[in-house]
């Protein structure tokens, strides 16, 4: 019972929760960008390049239980062909930078706001003397210059 109640306390720490919570919603955001690459950025680039669908370029290594050409990646995979896959690859490497750009866009988000909070400026040590216009320290009660007394 102890060794449970010792997990019990482990698992409910705050950085293990915060972690579950950061995983599934880098989960989620992996399937956004997986449906933007897939469905929104590829059609266009696809369109541009002659109607190629980076999905189906692919290289067969092996013929499959029905002999080739294949049409698309699915047909290839369907008579069992052994593929090298090269558009879906390319899909991944857009997929992953788009990711890493987002990452990035958050990071010096975050960065800009520390920033904003550290370029505070420090609170006064010094204060000048209304009679002879001197420097002294804040709390002085007395200018040690020309011996006024201050408010």
């Amino acid at each position: 019972m102890a060794m449970m109640e010792e997990f019990k306390k482990f698992a409910m720490r705050g950085n293990v929760v915060d972690m579950a919570v950061g995983i599934i919603i880098g989960g989620a955001f992996g399937t956004i960008v997986k449906s933007l690459v897939d469905d929104v950025i590829m059609p266009p680039i696809g369109l541009l390049l002659g109607g190629v669908d980076f999905t189906d370029i692919f290289i067969t290594l092996k013929e499959g239980a029905t002999a080739g050409p294949y049409a698309t990646l699915a047909a290839a995979q369907d008579a069992g062909a052994v593929t090298l896959n090269a558009g879906l690859f390319v899909n991944s490497v857009i997929s992953f930078t788009i990711v890493a750009f987002a990452v990035f866009m958050l990071i010096k988000g975050m960065n800009s706001l520390q920033k904003k909070e550290e370029e505070a400026p420090p609170a006064p040590t010094e204060k000048e003397c209304p009679h002879c216009f001197t420097k002294i320290p804040i709390k002085a009660t007395r200018c040690p210059h020309c011996t006024s007394e201050l408010s």
